[in-house]
């Protein structure tokens, strides 16, 4: 599976953003990406962060896009930096909104290519996990959990309709 998000990056030229009119304040764009990978033989690949925040916790492979970058090509760039891995990319999961930190996440489904993989720069460990070893005491966002919930909910589904938030989480629609 792949996560994408949004998060920050401060535009600050026009050249980066086109403002609607003349003396526009400063738009600022927030966005980023992530993977959540299913590995072999059933098992999901998870990384123990290195950075703040949360770091020593459990997360999916997981970064900031790039300007110009697609979702896509970002989440693959983030798997191999963080998890030194390749993969190949099946299904469009879900899109979470976590407006407390400005982001907006785009995951994915994916597998893992090769079974090679390890800790890349902002990676303490990468561990292939089954299902029932998950460390959920220990996973660093409440929307790794969900996108969890939500790839087990379609294993071994070709095709489904993307999640979102957990229903009465932040970020839910208002009906």
């Amino acid at each position: 599976m792949v996560l994408v998000s949004w998060k920050s990056q401060m535009v600050t030229t026009a050249s980066d953003w086109h403002a609607p009119t003349a003396g526009s304040s400063i738009m600022r764009i927030r966005k980023s990406s992530s993977a959540l990978l299913l590995g072999m033989r059933g098992k999901i690949l998870l990384c123990r962060r290195d950075i703040e925040p949360r770091r020593g916790y459990w997360t999916i492979p997981a970064g900031y896009l790039e300007l110009n970058e697609t979702v896509v090509d970002g989440a693959w760039r983030e798997v191999r930096e963080e998890a030194l891995a390749k993969i190949k990319i099946d299904l469009f999961l879900g899109i979470y909104n976590v407006p407390r930190v400005s982001q907006v996440q785009i995951i994915f489904r994916a597998t893992l290519l090769g079974g090679a993989f390890g800790a890349g720069e902002e990676t303490l460990e990468a561990e292939l996990f089954a299902w029932e070893d998950i460390p959920r005491d220990k996973i660093a966002f409440p929307s790794v959990n969900w996108a969890l919930d939500h790839y087990r909910a379609v294993e071994g589904k070709s095709d489904s309709a993307p999640h979102s938030n957990p229903v009465g989480g932040p970020g839910n629609f208002k009906s």
